[in-house]
């Protein structure tokens, strides 16, 4: 997720080497998580099963939905439709699956936790799922011909709409819990910025659905709350930055919370790329031209993130690995 939206935001700002460079890594990671998780699966399935009907486990599997619409999303530039379309079917299953497997297994258990131990940030992991489908559904549209391009902008319109109502039911719950619940330094992890690219990523399908207004009718009767949605997404999106800022200062500099990588990071560098390709996306759906050095701003931002906590990810794998070398050299010499 991280990784591919970066590509995407610093194509937006005309760093196309970078973002091939990232492409091919993304391409890789995908991969890579794939095969790991049909091992876990094979290896360890009943604990994976255990993570999908726990309060805070379980959306973190929406990550499988993300990534594969982001993905989806980096292919579209190089012409590559059918390994996309096959992404999109792909995904579109994903959510299915899990939507409905997750939130009905965390209704019908009998153990709940409270909602201070229950929820968190990566519970909008789920808007962010529905969103990344409206997102790729919009961008495939146009390689369709009628009456396809129309069916598949109405399932964009629709995932647009749902992942809209999704937000609003869980950052209701969100803030609640902030502001009704005690709230420690550990307890503010990194998920917590997807607060803000949940809105990010809603604006930039809502902008991608202004762009094909001419492809479906009820797209173009819809134009005005197409655009007042929109930029109501992207001003709570953009509200949300200065608030996160500020507890990460009261979490590590005023709390001393100290900085150690965990793989949660990527929950943090993933919205500010989100936020600069919707920027981006925005102004150009709506010629809104001076919000394009806030775009320009964020993707070296989120590159710069994204090289912190990709270099935090290699110190962390060497850092396991160097033991476990040590340990298997002592038993060579001992045999």
């Amino acid at each position: 997720m991280a990784t591919g939206i970066v590509s995407i935001a610093s194509d937006h700002a005309g760093l196309h080497t970078i973002s091939a460079v990232l492409l091919w890594l993304n391409a890789g990671q995908y991969l890579l998580l794939w095969i790991l998780t049909v091992w876990r699966l094979l290896c360890y399935r009943r604990e994976l099963v255990d993570d999908l009907a726990d309060h805070r486990a379980g959306p973190a599997f929406f990550t499988a939905v993300a990534a594969t619409g982001v993905i989806g999303n980096e292919l579209i530039p190089t012409s590559a439709y059918d390994l996309a379309l096959a992404l999109w079917v792909f995904g579109l299953f994903l959510w299915i699956v899990l939507t409905y497997a997750i939130f009905t297994t965390l209704t019908i258990k009998e153990s709940k936790p409270t909602i201070d131990q229950g929820i968190t940030g990566a519970w909008l992991l789920a808007v962010v799922a529905t969103q990344s489908i409206a997102l790729l559904s919009a961008l495939l549209a146009g390689h369709f011909q009628q009456p396809i391009r129309l069916h598949i902008n109405f399932l964009a319109l629709s995932m647009w709409l749902w992942g809209g109502m999704m937000y609003i039911w869980m950052i209701s719950l969100i803030f609640y819990r902030y502001t009704f619940f005690g709230f420690a330094p550990a307890d503010f992890s990194a998920p917590y910025w997807i607060n803000m690219g949940a809105m990010a990523i809603s604006t930039l399908a809502g902008s991608l659905l202004i762009e094909n207004t001419a492809d479906a009718w009820f797209l173009e009767t819809l134009m005005p709350f197409l655009k007042g949605f929109t930029i109501l997404f992207w001003a709570t999106g953009t509200w949300w930055i200065p608030m996160l800022v500020i507890l990460v200062v009261w979490r590590h500099f005023y709390s001393k919370f100290p900085f150690t990588y965990e793989p949660q990071y990527w929950g943090a560098v993933f919205p500010l790329g989100m936020y600069a390709a919707c920027t981006f996306e925005l102004a150009r759906a709506m010629n809104l031209d001076f919000l394009l050095p806030i775009g320009h701003v964020f993707v070296y931002v989120a590159l710069a993130a994204w090289a912190t906590t990709f270099a935090g990810l290699i110190q962390s794998l060497v850092s396991s690995l160097i033991p476990a070398l040590h340990s298997a050299n002592g038993r060579s010499d001992f045999r």
